[in-house]
């Protein structure tokens, strides 16, 4: 079981961690549901400079993610498709293939900031339509480092029995 530290957080009072990719992928972030004693609800709160996304276009095969926009202007890229966003808007991930593959971008002056909720499922693949990349983890525990933790493209798949003992 999780120890709650209280059951109240304000993203306000959150310590941030500032994550900068290339040109295009920069946020500060903070993942607080463990703080709340959750352990099968993953909540993080993201702040999105101007002209940034916090993360590549992906899909999830088997946890839902649900965002709440807080403040600033942006676009949801989901599957083929791309929506206005704006405070109070509440945008929807399903699991999914590639149609169902999302992320937000910042189109406005000031930082977009966002609470993200999804289920914290003990394992996951995860698509990147636009780079043709997967990822595979699992966890011990939802919520909990990954103990497995792979990134790859379907390109370097052997067979199933490759180097296996007497084949």
């Amino acid at each position: 079981m999780t120890k709650m530290q209280k059951p109240v957080v304000n993203p306000a009072e959150l310590t941030l961690e500032h994550s900068q990719n290339g040109t295009f992928f920069e946020s500060r972030d903070a993942s607080f549901g463990v703080q709340l004693g959750l352990q099968d609800l993953g909540i993080g709160y993201s702040e999105v400079p101007p002209g940034k996304s916090s993360c590549p276009f992906h899909n999830h095969h088997i946890e839902e993610e649900l965002f709440v926009i807080v403040s600033g202007q942006g676009e949801y890229r989901f599957g083929a498709n791309r929506y206005p966003v704006k405070p109070g808007d509440v945008l929807g991930a399903p699991a999914g293939g590639p149609e169902t593959a999302h992320h937000l971008i910042n189109t406005g002056t000031v930082p977009l900031t966002y609470l993200s909720i999804s289920a914290n499922a003990k394992a996951e693949i995860v698509e990147y339509p636009d780079s043709g990349k997967f990822l595979a983890k699992s966890r011990a525990t939802p919520g909990g480092k990954p103990v497995f933790r792979f990134v790859g493209r379907a390109d370097s798949a052997t067979d199933y029995w490759d180097g296996e003992p007497g084949i």
